[in-house]
């Protein structure tokens, strides 16, 4: 997926295919949430698009490896509300950290937890 800001070589796969869409806020993130599924996984960091998958009963995974579910997106998001209007005062929220080694195994393994996952419920 990507809306051409960032040029990308997808690999030569048969399941793999280069989908571009147009400039705008969120466009990309209202194309996978309208075509997302019950079995899919998405892979992001934005929580407003992680609770969309998640309602549209996918499973959702951050890049560092966090799981996002019923359970917790909603304090994600209240928080992330909090932040944005802190911010909007002039605040710093200091962002999210820089991504450690350790977090490529987390999230590995979350990946793994997922598709298993997917996989025993499809």
């Amino acid at each position: 997926m990507s809306n051409g800001s960032r040029p990308i070589r997808p690999p030569n796969l048969p399941f793999v295919r280069m989908v571009v869409v147009p400039e705008g806020a969120d466009v990309a993130d209202d194309w996978i949430a309208e075509r997302i599924a019950r079995g899919d996984i998405c892979v992001t960091s934005d929580i407003p698009l992680a609770s969309r998958c998640l309602a549209a009963g996918a499973r959702a995974l951050a890049s560092n490896g966090h799981i996002w579910t019923a359970d917790n997106i909603g304090a994600a998001l209240a928080s992330r509300a909090v932040s944005a209007h802190m911010r909007e005062m002039g605040l710093n929220t200091g962002g999210p950290p820089p991504l450690a080694a350790a977090a490529r195994s987390k999230f590995l393994s979350a990946l793994d937890t997922l598709a298993q996952a997917a996989r025993r419920t499809a």
